[in-house]
């Protein structure tokens, strides 16, 4: 898909663009304020990338929202990360109708209150009906945690008598994991200068681009998004083979 930008310039979308939200302490800290000031500015700058997101006609996008990890955080940042989640969601559901736009969780959710639990239920089952870009929300997710997740599931049909060990593949691994169904990240932004994959979509990332930014994920702007498409554009993927 071709999106023309005001400015006459040209790049092809990526289907399925995921990134990690990383750096929002960071700029807090840099500004004399509370770490979750960082968060506020963070679900801020989420908002506005969603909706260009869907302007430019992107058809997923994945964010690493909380992580298996962070719950070791102090309680009152975990807290104010719950408490923007679920502010967050009730927006959502109230303008549902006029953003069109699909909501899927990945993670798993029994650890988070039930209000937030319930929230993200109605939000997810509410948004089925809509057609523009498709938002995966990853909260307390872990790849690690979703693959052994993925493997036990497979284990208990195989113990039921339901399935062979031999009859597993790849394809039927994928159906077992939060992401079944959705397609693998073209694209994976990693904001804040951190060069590293904390522990996000292992399995689906095989042949991810991945791009990396010392820009801290409350000042990623919609130009941040352009220059990420474009570099991937600039990129030949291969998967494993020989281009000729």
């Amino acid at each position: 898909m071709l999106f023309r930008k005001k400015q006459t310039t040209e790049f092809a979308v990526p289907t399925h663009i995921a990134i990690v939200m990383d750096g929002n302490g960071r700029w807090a800290k840099k500004r004399g304020l509370p770490r979750t000031a960082g968060h506020a500015a963070g679900a801020e700058t989420f908002r506005r990338i969603a909706n260009y997101a869907k302007s430019i006609g992107l058809k997923y996008l994945t964010v690493y929202a909380f992580s298996t990890e962070n719950w070791k955080r102090s309680p009152e940042e975990v807290q104010a990360i719950m408490d923007l989640l679920e502010k967050y969601l009730r927006e959502l559901i109230r303008d549902m109708e006029k953003n069109r736009v699909r909501f899927c969780f990945f993670g798993d959710l029994t650890r988070l209150s039930p209000e937030l639990q319930a929230e993200a239920r109605e939000t997810a089952e509410k948004s089925k009906i809509y057609d523009g870009v498709q938002v995966n929300f990853c909260i307390n997710y872990g790849a690690r945690d979703e693959i052994v997740r993925a493997a036990s599931a497979f284990a208990a049909r195989c113990a039921r008598g339901e399935a062979k060990p031999e009859e597993l593949t790849e394809a039927a691994f994928g159906q077992l994991l939060y992401s079944a169904d959705v397609p693998d990240p073209d694209l994976i932004i990693r904001p804040s200068g951190e060069l590293r994959t904390s522990n996000f979509l292992l399995w689906q990332s095989a042949y991810s681009e991945y791009y990396f930014t010392d820009t801290l994920w409350p000042d990623f702007t919609e130009a941040d998004l352009d220059e990420a498409i474009r570099a991937y554009n600039g990129r030949s993927r291969r998967y494993g083979g020989v281009t000729t």
